[in-house]
């Protein structure tokens, strides 16, 4: 799968917030709200960046930064820009604000029942390093993954 290159990535702005929980709406069973995206936003290590096409919002990415490690909070694509690369460009993007050097990595949790987001982490160079039984309020299971950043981003 290609990479996006027409992409516009730019941080989340209170303004956002109602999009961004119509979006979430649209795509998971367990959505975020737009209080819970307020919350990162007011957060001093988290990252809410979004992805626009011909001025859509097609995908976002929360994550935080903090002393060397990304951790991926929420990644996800509207369904209509959904197999056009919008997620892994979002990923790539946070993982170069990572940065690289010795003890850089990333992490993150996905539901174990995801397996296109479990593809996608894989194909980006994740890998499994734990489960978390019942992680999610539902009661599912996360695989616990992570990306050692000492060298290539992606």
């Amino acid at each position: 799968m290609m990479m996006i290159c027409d992409a516009q990535i730019r941080p989340a702005t209170c303004q956002d917030l109602d999009a961004l929980a119509a979006l979430e709406r649209g795509c998971r069973l367990h959505p975020w709200t737009a209080g819970m995206f307020r919350e990162e936003l007011e957060n001093r290590h988290a990252h809410l960046e979004l992805l626009m096409l011909d001025g859509e919002l097609a995908g976002y990415i929360c994550y935080h930064l903090f002393m060397g490690e990304l951790s991926v909070l929420n990644l996800a694509t509207a369904c209509a820009f959904r197999r056009r690369g919008v997620a892994r460009t979002l990923l790539a993007h946070a993982l170069a604000a990572c940065g690289t050097g010795e003890g850089v990595r990333a992490l993150l949790e996905v539901r174990i029942g995801n397996t296109a987001a479990r593809a996608l982490y894989q194909k980006c160079g994740f890998r499994v390093i734990g489960l978390r039984k019942g992680y999610y309020s539902d009661g599912e299971d996360a695989l616990v993954m992570a990306k050692d950043l000492s060298e290539t981003v992606l």
